[in-house]
């Protein structure tokens, strides 16, 4: 039996990302034998007969275990399928949490994903905290993403789920080498792990043990909603400090970005974000252009908040009285 680390489960009401594949087939049954409440969801995207087969297996499943399936059937995406899709998901998912009041989402990232987005972040320039992407526990603003199988290849979880008899479907999507992620998995991360899984597991202990010796370079000090003001102990931090607060938000930043960054102190990403550094303290919220009170402004002035960052605090109401204190 494979074990799994619950206590962020416990107690909790949880949504499982479910596609009725192997990683969040083997999750499904091991969250049942853990006592763990849940329900499910699950997208089809259209494109494979199969599909259906499996929509109806998860429904099936749902009803066997008293679970609720959430359901939608994904429109068509002509091109950029990969990040379309996760897109339409993720927005799928996280208007289930605000109406349903979901406290957790489960998805099914096991060793072999951790391996692949190393590699692709790899080929595309990235250091420490960039290639260690996924992690146990991630905090979003209204809900925390759990991955309780990161420790596992997915050959693992395929065994378990064959000694169980715990049914389970293959998606023939995931081989086709039009899709990037596909072409690393079948080229290099299932060959490196079909032989160096035990130094692989290693190696990503050590580096998530480098992450938090790296962090330290900088903290949180203030969030409300989607503001967020850290405070960089050494200037240096700051590329790093950006990339992990927007990576929270589900904004992963190119390489071009991260240089704009280290040159700037007051700059909009992908016309989505303000940052402005004040100091030390690195402010970064969501880019508006709304108009704004002489009177607010005035308040924004006194509390040394950067002026691309005022127009979020306005719009989401964020009385910045409260950080006033904050040291810029």
């Amino acid at each position: 039996m494979l074990n799994i680390d619950t206590k962020n489960l416990q107690s909790k009401k949880n949504l499982l990302a479910f596609s009725a594949g192997i990683d969040s087939s083997a999750l499904f049954f091991l969250l049942i034998e853990n006592n763990i409440r849940f329900d499910i969801t699950i997208v089809d995207y259209n494109i494979r007969e199969q599909s259906k087969k499996e929509l109806a297996h998860a429904k099936a499943l749902a009803k066997e275990h008293k679970l609720f399936c959430h359901t939608i059937q994904a429109p068509m995406f002509d091109t950029h399928f990969e990040s379309k899709a996760r897109k339409f998901r993720y927005e799928f998912f996280e208007s289930l949490i605000q109406t349903e009041g979901y406290d957790n989402l489960i998805t099914a990232h096991q060793l072999n994903d951790q391996l692949e987005w190393l590699l692709m972040r790899l080929t595309k320039g990235a250091g420490v905290s960039e290639l260690i992407g996924l992690k146990p526990v991630t905090y979003r603003e209204n809900y925390t993403l759990v991955r309780p199988l990161l420790e596992y290849s997915k050959d693992e979880l395929l065994t378990y789920l064959k000694e169980n008899n715990h049914p389970y479907f293959i998606d023939e999507s995931n081989i086709d080498v039009k899709y990037e992620r596909n072409l690393f998995r079948k080229q290099f991360s299932d060959p490196l792990m079909a032989n160096y899984k035990e130094g692989i597991k290693r190696s990503f202990d050590y580096l998530r043990k480098d992450k938090k010796s790296l962090e330290k370079d900088f903290e949180t000090i203030f969030t409300e909603k989607k503001l967020k003001i850290i405070k960089l102990h050494t200037i240096s931090a700051k590329i790093k400090a950006a990339d992990l607060a927007l990576k929270e938000s589900g904004y992963l930043l190119s390489a071009s970005q991260r240089q704009e960054i280290k040159k700037e102190r007051s700059l909009v990403i992908g016309g989505k974000w303000a940052l402005e550094l004040k100091g030390h303290m690195l402010y970064i919220a969501p880019y508006l252009n709304n108009k704004m009170p002489k009177s607010f402004k005035e308040m924004c002035r006194l509390a040394k908040i950067p002026a691309k960052i005022r127009p979020y605090c306005f719009h989401q109401n964020i009385d910045v009285t409260h950080i006033q204190t904050v040291d810029s």
